[in-house]
């Protein structure tokens, strides 16, 4: 029922002529972002609110290419997004109070559960605290210290996560969760920040996860 209320169109302008509300999810890359900000904002209407879902990229470094700063913040939703409540609403410093309570009561109308942050800080709250889970397994996975599998296991059946993380990596894409990495290696000037070996190898085989039939598990 909700797939026929969808409108589906590569139309950038089609898509802006109604639209109160918009959420960008496009390529995690600061440039393309930004591109995309700036086209949107000579189409969209003044009143219309800019989000965007990335899990790295703060809003400010977006705002800066529209007329319209004090109307655009990240919501950032949970992945998987059609099963965790969770969505961080982060201020930047140009964010205005409504802007931010539109976007909330927005994400309780999904039927998720809100949080807003008042300072932008790369990886937000959820996704620091989720980066060093990954970074463990990551480098137990490298030491041979157990499977990735077994890593996983570990997460779903001890700590009661919906996913392992190897299988979100697997979810969201070895390349997203590597643009997101190079990001915060970008802004943090710490090589430790960067995507693992592991991750680039598989990169460069083309396993980039579900999409491509094959990351860390196999899909068929």
């Amino acid at each position: 029922m909700a797939f026929k209320k969808l409108t589906v169109t590569s139309s950038l302008e089609l898509a802006l002529c109604e639209t109160d509300f918009v959420i960008e999810a496009i390529v995690e890359k600061l440039e393309a972002k930004r591109k995309l900000f700036a086209e949107m904002d000579q189409l969209a209407a003044e009143h219309v609110i800019f989000t965007t879902n990335s899990s790295t990229i703060v809003s400010s470094k977006l705002a800066s290419v529209t007329a319209r700063g004090d109307r655009i913040c990240n919501m950032h939703f949970s992945n998987p997004a059609l099963v965790m409540e969770l969505v961080e609403v982060v201020k930047s410093e140009y964010t205005s109070n409504e802007t931010a309570e539109v976007t909330s009561e927005l994400a309780k109308r999904l039927h998720k559960v809100p949080i807003k942050l008042n300072k932008e800080i790369s990886g937000f709250v959820m996704n620091r605290i989720l980066a060093s889970m990954m970074d463990e397994a990551i480098e137990l996975y490298e030491k041979g210290i157990a499977s990735f599998e077994d890593i996983d296991l570990a997460c779903t059946k001890g700590l009661n996560h919906p996913l392992g993380p190897f299988s979100l990596i697997d979810l969201t894409g070895l390349d997203v969760h590597a643009n997101v990495r190079m990001q915060r290696q970008q802004e943090t000037g710490d090589p430790r920040e960067g995507p693992s070996k592991t991750v680039l190898d598989k990169i460069q085989k083309g396993e980039l996860g579900r999409k491509t039939g094959r990351g860390f598990y196999s899909y068929t």
